[in-house]
């Protein structure tokens, strides 16, 4: 059994192939190394192949040496992982190699690294801890403090590009003119709209019940006055940013992408969005739509009721007048594989809830964008996933950093991914540049990540 392709330029040996070996292996090849390949389980087309080889199992296949006693193509051990069906509790080492850390360690005199590199990055990408028992936090959401990246210290480092990039220097050192395609650093900045307005379109009983609160509650008249002014149309409301975020844009991020994500569930403890059926919403976003591409920002129990999706999506689609084929969670709540097969069903094809509210950096260890592989039914699904590795709320929220700070831990990310040809995804709402309740300083944030990003 065997699989070629035109212009083929590195053979690929597998004893088995199944859905596990078959999706990392495109991904490491195909997505990150853009590399010409095929893969085949007849070793005896292997051995016949004149081009690049390697074999990827568990012993290699042939005993003929080359006049060094090396083998005459690339040897890399297989650990059991990718050849397994069942969902099993690993027993996982990491290691350093290299400098970076390492799972799935392989001892093998002929392998050309010391850890099975597919394995590890099958484990990050298909989120495999996430099937496993754990802990979740009051969201229900995964928490980052129960994966091994955390608990190991490279979760701010894209370990999956750069484990793919050791298994490109192993074929380059035995292929020397091997031809791999290169990658472009691309930025995307991803805005979450989950309240347009702090003040405006609240309804008769919300305003009243605002203005109660502001002027008994936390006796604050400014705000009372202030309420009453933007309600007047006298002064903007805060959370209207949106001409200075597209001002920002076409001045700072001209090679930015930029994806706005709106909330148009209904009204709740979790969700407080401007009603779907709002004129002035429905037109602000229409004028997002003009410079941006939109998605549905899921509603907080989105992604356990396929019904309540589906109504969200039909909702934004109505308003846009086109289909509706991204999302992001609000809170960033969803739990595997449930959600995201909720996703395929309801047509989404690209999520970007995937990383950590606490804390910044790599939660399937990549910044490339790839498929989602369904461990529970051991599939590739017809969803790409992009990864976020820093929010806006991460750093002001959940760890008490000043702007200074956040912007030096932007840089990091930023740096990190540059240097790999990744993208860079990355989380500002609108609320939160508007200079006041508690996010003083991050309109500048906002700037120099903007400028930064888009460096040459």
């Amino acid at each position: 059994m065997h699989f070629l392709r035109h212009r083929i330029m590195l053979l690929i040996y597998v004893p088995k192939l199944n859905n596990r070996v078959g999706y990392t292996i495109n991904v490491v090849m195909r997505d990150i190394l853009k590399i010409d390949f095929a893969i085949t389980t007849d070793s005896d087309v292997f051995d016949s192949h004149k081009e690049a080889r390697l074999c990827y199992s568990p012993q290699p296949i042939l005993d003929a040496k080359d006049e060094n006693g090396k083998l005459p193509y690339v040897y890399i051990k297989s650990a059991h992982l990718l050849f397994e069906t069942s969902i099993e509790e690993q027993n996982i080492h990491c290691f350093e190699y290299q400098g970076v850390a390492a799972l799935f360690p392989v001892f093998n005199r002929h392998t050309a690294l010391p850890f099975d590199p597919f394995a590890a990055i099958f484990y990050m990408l298909s989120r495999y801890e996430e099937y496993l028992p754990h802990h979740r936090d009051e969201h229900g959401r995964f928490m980052v403090t129960e994966s091994i990246a955390y608990r190991e210290g490279f979760l701010q480092t894209a370990v999956v590009d750069r484990w793919a990039l050791m298994v490109k220097d192993a074929i380059l050192q035995r292929y020397p003119e091997t031809a791999f395609g290169t990658r472009n650093f691309t930025s995307v900045l991803t805005i979450d709209i989950d309240a347009a307005y702090c003040y405006l379109h609240k309804g008769v009983f919300r305003t009243t019940l605002g203005i109660f609160r502001d002027g008994i509650h936390r006796h604050d008249p400014q705000e009372v006055k202030r309420r009453i002014r933007v309600l007047k149309k006298q002064e903007d409301d805060p959370f209207d940013t949106f001409d200075y975020i597209l001002e920002r844009c076409q001045t700072l991020a001209r090679r930015s992408v930029l994806l706005v994500f709106a909330l148009v569930g209904d009204y709740g403890i979790y969700d407080k969005p401007a009603s779907f059926q709002n004129n002035d919403f429905r037109q602000l976003l229409q004028h997002l739509g003009d410079y941006a591409k939109i998605g549905v920002h899921g509603s907080y129990y989105s992604a356990e009721e396929p019904k309540r999706l589906e109504r969200e999506i039909e909702r934004l689609s109505d308003i846009l007048h086109r289909p509706i084929v991204r999302n992001r969670f609000h809170f960033l709540r969803f739990t595997l594989p449930f959600a995201y097969r909720n996703l395929v069903s309801n047509g989404i094809a690209h999520d970007y809830s995937m990383g950590y509210a606490e804390q910044p950096g790599f939660r399937c260890g990549t910044c490339s964008i790839v498929p989602f592989f369904d461990l529970s039914s051991n599939q590739e699904c017809d969803l790409k996933i992009h990864p976020f590795m820093a929010m806006d709320t991460t750093f002001q929220k959940y760890m008490g950093l000043s702007p200074e700070q956040a912007t030096e831990q932007f840089y990091a990310l930023i740096d990190e991914v540059r240097n790999l040809g990744g993208t860079f995804s990355y989380i500002f709402h609108n609320q939160n540049l508007c200079e006041d309740f508690g996010w003083e300083g991050w309109r500048k944030v906002f700037e120099d990540v903007l400028q930064y990003a888009n460096q040459q």
